[in-house]
């Protein structure tokens, strides 16, 4: 496999970056990165990370590069984790308010340990922020947990960009993947239909049940998308050959939370290189975060009224398109 770190690869330009990964050869895994400046979102690391645990250390080569960044990826652990020397030295330093470094999660105590240890990181001022914060960061790591049976568990890494008053998160499996994971319960043509699925309201791989069950709800991924939506901010997700981009909503615009989020403004990228595993990246504005007991009174709603739609429908999949 080779994958490149560009010059520039955000959530509202990840596509290059997806577009550039290379996963032939799945047994090695060759890096190579912007010769000048590289600024990227933590997805971008988190999914480096992820594929160089699946090939195992030994089997990971990164190219020399004079990139005056490459101090930055030494402090996200990128080099640690993919067991390479990087050469880069560099000074102690608080890292307090700016990120917290590539972690693995396997299971629910490491879940649970990454969470407390990264609110105090990440310049959390106000108790509507944290619960925010720690609902994304919950539910994301415990869908890899329980859904995606990758034998690595799940990459997190999350990061706290002053100007903006921004937290970026990016957690990235190579697991089974969303299709797979629905498979038991629903049967999708494609990619894009699990996709849209798994962003659905009330629908969940474990039962055909609208609802889900008591331990899945099927709300998890609806919840956290809905957050970027009413925050005005970007939320990506990708699994197999395909990736939905949530686009930031328009300032000062009245909008509802969509049932379906294919009648949000999105992008759909087909035909990407596959991905074995899925991938989920947002960015949460900490000026534009709302109550969080208000937002969840908003998403029940709308959930619930998803789930009666289902019922009325006898149990009818949505169409998609």
């Amino acid at each position: 496999m080779k994958i490149h770190l560009p010059n520039s690869a955000f959530l509202h330009n990840i596509d290059g970056f997806l577009k550039g990964f290379d996963p032939e050869n799945p047994e090695i895994l060759e890096i190579s990165a912007h010769n000048s400046w590289v600024f990227v979102h933590p997805v971008a690391v988190s999914m480096i990370a992820a594929l160089g645990l699946k090939v195992g250390k030994g089997n990971v080569s990164f190219e020399k590069s004079d990139s005056k960044t490459m101090p930055y990826f030494e402090r996200m652990g990128l080099f640690r984790m993919l067991g390479l020397e990087s050469g880069i030295i560099i000074e102690e330093h608080e890292e307090s308010g700016r990120f917290k470094p590539l972690t693995q999660i396997r299971n629910s105590s490491e879940q649970s340990k990454f969470i407390t240890d990264c609110i105090p990181l990440l310049h959390l001022e106000k108790e509507y922020q944290v619960q925010t914060i720690v609902y994304v960061l919950g539910e994301l790591l415990r869908n890899v947990i329980e859904h995606a049976k990758s034998p690595n568990g799940a990459i997190v890494s999350a990061q706290y960009f002053k100007e903006s008053n921004r937290i970026s998160i990016g957690i990235a499996d190579t697991g089974i993947g969303l299709r797979r994971s629905l498979s038991p319960s629903y049967s999708t043509k494609d990619n894009t239909e699990a996709i849209q699925l798994a962003l659905w309201p009330g629908i969940t791989g474990t039962t055909r049940r609208p609802g889900g069950t008591d331990e899945n709800v099927g709300a998890g991924l609806f919840f956290i998308k809905s957050i970027a939506r009413t925050n005005r901010d970007y939320f990506m997700i990708y699994s197999g050959d395909t990736m939905y981009k949530l686009h930031k909503a328009p300032p000062r615009k009245k909008f509802k939370l969509n049932i379906d989020p294919f009648k949000d403004k999105h992008a759909l990228v087909e035909h990407l290189p596959n991905w074995n595993g899925t991938v989920v990246g947002i960015d949460i504005t900490l000026d534009q975060t709302q109550e969080f007991d208000g937002l969840l009174r908003i998403f029940r709603t709308v959930w619930a009224e998803a789930v009666r739609e289902r019922k009325s429908e006898k149990y009818i999949s949505p169409n998609f398109i």
